[in-house]
């Protein structure tokens, strides 16, 4: 991990100055802070239509996981736009266009149930709910133990 976070930075630098070279350092900055500014607006748009979409798929009794992967998806790339540098940039502008969300958000939830089944020590075969009785009999009894 700590090696593909050191290659990251570097391709960072290595991006940095070689768009600096060809535009310039000023432009270069100024740059960096339109990206990041357009990321951190699509980002607060994104969020709040995952939070909504995850708030109706819980009213709607439906099974959240796509919304829930959605926002966790929409952190890795806040995560990104705060991290500086155009690769970054770009890779969370991708995380935040719905369509490449989509695509990604499939790929982990199909990793996901591939480790839990894998994981899984049983197979639930059949189950069935029993609701406690509100009103219980009750059957209290004293017996003395003769011997």
């Amino acid at each position: 991990m700590f090696v593909l976070l050191l290659l990251v930075m570097l391709a960072e630098i290595a991006v940095v100055v070689a768009i600096g070279q060809v535009i310039g350092v000023l432009t270069t900055i100024l740059l960096l802070v339109a990206v990041s500014a357009v990321g951190v607006v699509m980002l607060r748009r994104q969020g709040m239509r995952t939070m909504t979409a995850f708030a109706e798929a819980a009213r709607a009794g439906r099974d959240p996981s796509a919304e829930m992967a959605d926002g966790m998806l929409v952190a890795v790339a806040a995560a990104l736009v705060l991290f500086p540098g155009f690769v970054s940039d770009v890779l969370a502008l991708a995380l935040l266009f719905p369509p490449t969300r989509a695509a990604v958000r499939r790929r982990v939830l199909a990793g996901v149930a591939r480790r839990r089944a894998a994981q899984a020590p049983f197979i639930v075969v059949d189950s069935e709910v029993v609701r406690p009785d509100p009103n219980p009999i009750v059957i209290e009894s004293y017996r003395e133990d003769r011997d």
